[in-house]
């Protein structure tokens, strides 16, 4: 009888590892299905902001490459790449979001908007330049300066290049 049931639950652990992976069909854990490319390139992101701040738009483009470098594949390449990522930071912009009963702000919003133009040498059909954006909200008594920024950029960059990343690879 013991051995009845050590067979049973042997059986069953097979049939659901079978099940789960047939399942799966060409998906992976980051979410894309079967990327058909082997090379992405990352142009320079420009800052073309009215506010600027010096260095966000390296730190944007590493992000970028970062990202897709960890979650797929694909290698990094300079020129002729089957998919290439470029645009511009568009808007680098601190307001306040909202007030104090002394008509003070008690919290700013950094918001960074990036255009990001898509190209699939090997599937124009999935080629698109769209905006993407994020934003961080603040104390007003702190000074966005220093470690603040720092965390605020980072927080910013890692939405938006999942959100490009799901948009060109993922589909989403």
């Amino acid at each position: 009888m013991k051995k009845q049931i050590a067979y049973n639950i042997q059986y069953t652990i097979i049939l659901i590892l079978v099940l789960m992976l047939t399942s799966c069909g060409i998906y992976n854990f980051t979410g894309t299905g079967k990327i058909d490319a082997e090379t992405f390139q990352v142009n320079y992101f420009l800052n073309n902001a009215e506010l600027v701040e010096p260095g966000i738009e390296r730190t944007f483009t590493n992000e970028l490459q970062d990202l897709i470098q960890n979650q797929t594949s694909l290698s990094l390449t300079n020129s002729n790449a089957d998919l290439v990522y470029e645009g511009e930071i568009t808007e680098f912009r601190i307001s306040p979001m909202t007030a104090t009963a002394q008509q003070t702000a008690a919290q700013n919003r950094l918001y960074i908007s990036i255009n990001v133009r898509f190209t699939n040498r090997r599937n124009p059909e999935d080629d698109f330049e769209r905006r993407f954006s994020h934003f961080y909200d603040y104390p007003a008594n702190d000074q966005l300066t220093g470690a603040l920024l720092n965390t605020a950029v980072e927080e910013i960059y890692e939405r938006i290049t999942q959100d490009v990343f799901n948009a060109s690879l993922a589909k989403w």
